[in-house]
């Protein structure tokens, strides 16, 4: 099982970036993923969800209105899209999924909002 974000950079206030998750050892779309976010000093928050069996999607109030999370099961990946973003959302940005009994991570991939 393996989770590998890409995506990250450095974006001026009010830009957009989209962020992808590609899983390998497991079928993504039969699992719940989880986009978390943590900023030095900071817990590790949950931003966005998207939950089996419909791919509901529910996200932390701080990013509702500006971010998407997404799936492309034919690319086993899927995608958090951040849009007007905020010099408050930099962070190194996480995957996660609960498969096979456990709670797998990506690396992370680091998100810098300034001008």
């Amino acid at each position: 099982v393996q989770l590998v974000e890409s995506g990250g950079g450095l974006v001026q206030p009010g830009g957009s970036l989209r962020l992808s998750c590609a899983a390998s050892g497991f079928t993504f779309s039969n699992y719940d993923a989880t986009w978390y976010r943590q900023a030095p000093g900071k817990e590790r928050e949950a931003v966005a969800q998207i939950t089996k069996p419909l791919d509901s999607r529910s996200y932390a109030e701080s990013v509702k209105g500006r971010f998407t999370i997404s799936r492309d099961n034919s690319k086993n990946t899927v995608y958090l899209q951040m849009n007007s973003l905020k010099v408050e959302d930099t962070s190194v940005y996480y995957c996660s999924a609960f498969v096979y009994g456990r709670r797998a991570w990506g690396q992370g991939t680091q998100v810098t909002v300034s001008s």
